[in-house]
């Protein structure tokens, strides 16, 4: 048995299937871990959370910041944005079936030595407390009132973390540190308003893998497509998998046994 981390997918249905292909994936056999974001600006969302779904448990998936849009608009009110490629999910006759299954859907996975979170971990939270913070979202999102905090699961306030926060702003930093986390200060204040390359970073921010960990798991983690795949200048032991398929890059596997990494290019660009 092999297991298979894989960066974003975002709609890019044929890049999966070749990249799977290439690998000799068998579900039978293999494993793959999924990074969040499987829908959402590239062509074909629909098929890639169809194809996903089915592999039943040859699959596991945490949640993205565009998985969460997805089901923010089909459940929380969020508008569709001008950009948004949802709209086939949102109308098609399975709809409730595969927002039902997305939205049981973890923020963080831990097997072993590794740890899975779409946009990686705060150093801040040792994973134990990582662990307990993703299962208190994930009740929410599982409970009667999951559609009321979907509603209300947007916004960058508050921007760090303290252990006495509660309700909805609590729920809401759990989030964001999880699906949108990027860069941080000494103080652990999260920055969301630079998305680009390691120079892109505010005065006084670096990015979150650069800051030492109490504990030394392994993450895996995408959402960053401008990284390209590297984590220079980390203190952690940390695999970035985002290498930006639907901008024109590619989609990257990680084999977790081997250290193998195996790419496949986009096959026609999308901006």
């Amino acid at each position: 048995m092999t297991t298979y981390a894989i960066g974003d997918l975002q709609g890019c249905h044929a890049e999966f299937l070749a990249l799977l292909e290439r690998l000799a994936f068998d579900p039978a056999r293999d494993r793959l871990w999924l990074v969040g974001d499987l829908v959402n600006r590239g062509p074909e969302s629909l098929t890639c959370l169809r194809e996903v779904m089915a592999l039943g448990d040859a699959a596991q998936v945490v949640l993205g910041n565009h998985d969460l849009h997805l089901l923010a608009v089909a459940r929380g009110g969020a508008d569709l944005k001008s950009k948004d490629t949802l709209a086939a999910i949102l109308e098609a006759p399975d709809s409730g079936i595969l927002l039902d299954w997305l939205q049981s859907r973890p923020l963080l996975l831990v097997e072993g030595e590794w740890a899975m979170a779409h946009a990686g971990l705060l150093p801040q939270w040792p994973l134990s407390q990582a662990i307990e913070l993703a299962r208190e979202v994930e009740r929410r999102l599982s409970s009667d009132t999951g559609g009321t905090f979907l509603e209300r699961m947007y916004g960058n306030e508050p921007s760090r973390w303290r252990d006495d926060l509660d309700g909805i702003e609590r729920l809401r930093f759990i989030v964001n540190a999880f699906t949108r986390m990027r860069f941080l200060d000494a103080e652990g204040r999260l920055d969301f308003s630079a998305k680009e390359g390691l120079d892109s970073a505010p005065a006084g921010f670096a990015p979150w893998f650069t800051f030492p960990r109490s504990d030394d798991p392994r993450i895996l983690f995408g959402h960053w497509a401008a990284l390209q795949g590297r984590t220079p200048g980390s203190r952690v032991r940390a695999e970035a998998l985002d290498t930006g398929c639907v901008w024109g890059g590619s989609l990257t596997a990680l084999n977790l046994t081997t250290g193998e990494r195996v790419s496949e290019p986009r096959h026609s660009h999308q901006s």
